[in-house]
C-alpha cells in the first residue's frame, strides 16, 4: 500500500491532565501519532492565537504536521480521535475549549466528502491558525478545489485574526 501525504492541524487551549503546560501536552500528542501508524515528516512552528470565534477562552497553540500513512482517510481520522481521547478530549459544542484538536486538512490532495470526513478541511481557507503553520511546512501547497496557493489564501484571510509565532 502506498504512503499517503496528510496535513494535520494540531491545537488546543487547555492543559491536559498530567502535563505542566499546554505545549508539553501537544508535543506529546505529536509523538503519540507514531504509535497510530502516522509518520510525522515535518512540523511547523507553534503559533498562539485567540479563540475563533472570539470568546473569553484561553489562547490556543496551533501547528500543522506533514505526515505520511498507509491508512485510508477515514481510518486516519479514527486514529486521530484515539489520540484525542487519550488526552481527555470531550466533544461538547463546536468551538469549545479543548485539550487537543487534531484535524485532517488535506489527504493526498483529494476531495473527499463522507458523513465522517471532508477533505480538504472546509474552513481551512478562513483560519490564520491553519494557514500560517501550513505555509511553514508546505509553502507550495495548493488548495485541491480552488487551485489557490497558501500565500494567496493568507492574503485573502478575513480581517481581525491575531496570530503570533512562538517557536
Amino acid at each position: 500500500v502506498a504512503l499517503h501525504d496528510v496535513y494535520i492541524a494540531i491545537g488546543g487551549n487547555l492543559v491536559p491532565d498530567g502535563y505542566s503546560t499546554l505545549l508539553d501536552g501537544l508535543q506529546t500528542a505529536v509523538q503519540k501519532l507514531q504509535s497510530q501508524d502516522i509518520i510525522v515528516k515535518n512540523q511547523s512552528s507553534w503559533y498562539q492565537t485567540a479563540a475563533v470565534p472570539v470568546s473569553d477562552q484561553p489562547d490556543f497553540l496551533n501547528a500543522v504536521l506533514h505526515c505520511q500513512t498507509r491508512l485510508n482517510a477515514e481510518d486516519t481520522l479514527k486514529r486521530l480521535q484515539i489520540v484525542e481521547n487519550e488526552f481527555g478530549r470531550v466533544r461538547t459544542v463546536r468551538d469549545a475549549a479543548r485539550v487537543l484538536d487534531l484535524d485532517i486538512l488535506d489527504f493526498d490532495g483529494i476531495h473527499l466528502s463522507t458523513d465522517m470526513l471532508e477533505t480538504p478541511h472546509p474552513r481551512l481557507q478562513d483560519r490564520a491558525f491553519v494557514l500560517f503553520p501550513l505555509q511553514d511546512v508546505a509553502p507550495q501547497w495548493v488548495h485541491p478545489l480552488t487551485g489557490a496557493g497558501v500565500d494567496e489564501l493568507i492574503e485573502n484571510l478575513p480581517p481581525g485574526q491575531v496570530i503570533s509565532k512562538i517557536g
